[in-house]
């Protein structure tokens, strides 16, 4: 008896210790304030709840709060997210600050739930030469020279596009716009065709979506599950593509996968078939999602206001009145001159907040202000409250394209990080511009549209539209 007391003693006051070790974590310094909620969960349930606001996100807005009886935290403060220790950042100069320290005092670094996503090997968990050498590959397809001759086919698969989808009497803009930038994307990578190919592609990146920022359960039946399932086909169904590319190699190379083999091939290369694949992976699914969302925001909100969606229409108009042929396509000189188009996609991506969230590792103590960031703590920096702070932008929730006016911001700055920052910025930056400010060209000039059903947003953390958004284009009238 006496035997399991003391078992049953030593039990309690080991459980006791190590709860009290999770909520107070050791630090040879000043901690943020913060709590790191539950043993092993931390917060990671208040983390992922869906929200319908466009405002911060409520778990950070709320911890934020530097109001007394709110007893909240400030613009720092540490939490625990799926079993690891967080410092989160809403204040500017600690985001850039982490962002432009890479490789000296930060490193990337995402939790382990999204390197069993996106790969082992894949770019964002790679650092140092390696990041650098296959940046530069990237830029040889989305850098100035690869945009420039991509630009006629971006158009015409808009027109391709919008033309098929007036004929139809709903269209879900999502939807549709991300097959269109997918095929285009996936063409442009591995000549992948659709209409030619056996396998759907795609629906194997759509399941993969639905669970990418979802409760990391791998049990059957939940979102990450099958985003784990729609990873595997699509991976295998690359590792079979490079298979193939490789016991029929072609002549005269035609697609990026083209190139990546080549390297791959190479003597002494670093290159790997796993970091190669991952790579293709990454690039599939960034280059589309993400850009499709903008789009499909970008839409409701010329929507709602029929004064931006005026001027709008009224710059593109201006560039077909002022060619010889009004019919000829859009030439690099014009896409470059679309002053508002550019400060109407700013807006976009500030508001959209389609990356909720941008991870870092510390390589070591670091002191910043009054606090101190442990060695091998996460850093979370989070765009949405630089973007949604009202001392850097009056009225943070109206949609205002004019507020850019002026404005020397094109890509990244400590107040603006839509696109990442540092030497991590998205080289895809580019290529989404091209590919939305193309595709509004000939939206706002040869259609107009309305709504049909849905356009709400739901953020699970990230920008989602739950019930779609369905539109009826029609022609305009000469």
């Amino acid at each position: 008896m006496w035997a399991l007391l003391i078992w049953v003693s030593l039990l309690l006051i080991s459980i006791t210790h190590w709860v009290y070790s999770w909520r107070n974590p050791k630090c040879r310094g000043k901690l943020p304030p913060g709590s790191m909620g539950f043993p092993l969960l931390g917060e990671s349930i208040q983390f992922f709840k869906p929200n319908k606001t466009s405002d911060i996100p409520p778990f950070i807005k709320e911890r934020v709060k530097n109001d007394v009886d709110m007893c909240r935290y400030g613009p720092i403060f540490k939490t625990n997210l799926v079993g690891r220790p967080v410092i989160v950042s809403t204040d500017a100069d600690l985001s850039y600050f982490v962002f432009n320290q890479e490789g000296r005092c930060f490193q990337s670094w995402y939790p382990d739930t999204f390197t069993h996503i996106f790969g082992k090997k894949n770019v964002g968990s790679l650092h140092g030469f390696m990041y650098k050498y296959l940046k530069n590959m990237v830029l040889t397809l989305f850098g100035h020279d690869g945009l420039k001759k991509m630009l006629p086919q971006v158009e015409m698969t808009a027109n391709k596009r919008l033309e098929l989808w007036s004929n139809q009497d709903s269209v879900e803009l999502k939807d549709a716009t991300a097959s269109m930038i997918f095929d285009l994307t996936a063409k442009k990578l591995i000549s992948h065709d659709p209409d030619k190919s056996s396998e759907n592609l795609r629906a194997n990146f759509v399941a993969f979506i639905q669970g990418l920022i979802s409760f990391p359960f791998d049990i059957p039946g939940t979102a990450y599950h099958k985003c784990l399932q729609g990873r595997a086909k699509a991976m295998k169904m690359l590792r079979n593509m490079l298979q193939e590319r490789r016991e029929n190699p072609r002549k005269n190379p035609s697609d990026f996968f083209d190139y990546v083999i080549e390297e791959i091939q190479k003597e002494g290369t670093i290159l790997t078939e796993e970091i190669a694949l991952d790579l293709m992976f990454v690039l599939l699914f960034a280059s589309f999602e993400t850009t499709s969302l903008a789009l499909t925001l970008a839409i409701k909100f010329l929507s709602d206001d029929p004064e931006v969606l005026k001027r709008l229409t009224e710059e593109h108009e201006t560039i077909l009145r002022n060619r010889e042929d009004a019919d000829s396509g859009l030439t690099w000189e014009e896409y470059k001159s679309m002053t508002y188009t550019f400060q109407f996609i700013n807006e976009t991506a500030r508001l959209a907040n389609i990356v909720p969230a941008i991870f870092r590792k510390a390589l070591r103590d670091i002191k910043f202000k009054d606090y101190t960031i442990p060695a091998g703590w996460a850093v979370m920096v989070c765009p949405p409250a630089v973007h949604l702070n009202p001392e850097m932008y009056k009225d943070p929730l109206v949609f205002n394209p004019s507020r850019w006016e002026g404005s020397k911001v094109t890509n990244a700055s400590k107040h603006f990080m839509a696109f990442g920052g540092g030497m991590r910025f998205c080289v895809g930056t580019d290529f989404t511009k091209l590919q939305m400010a193309a595709f509004l060209h000939s939206l706002v000039t040869k259609y107009r549209w309305e709504e049909i059903k849905g356009g709400n947003i739901t953020r699970t953390p990230g920008l989602q539209f739950p019930n779609g958004y369905h539109v009826k284009l029609h022609k305009k009238r000469d």
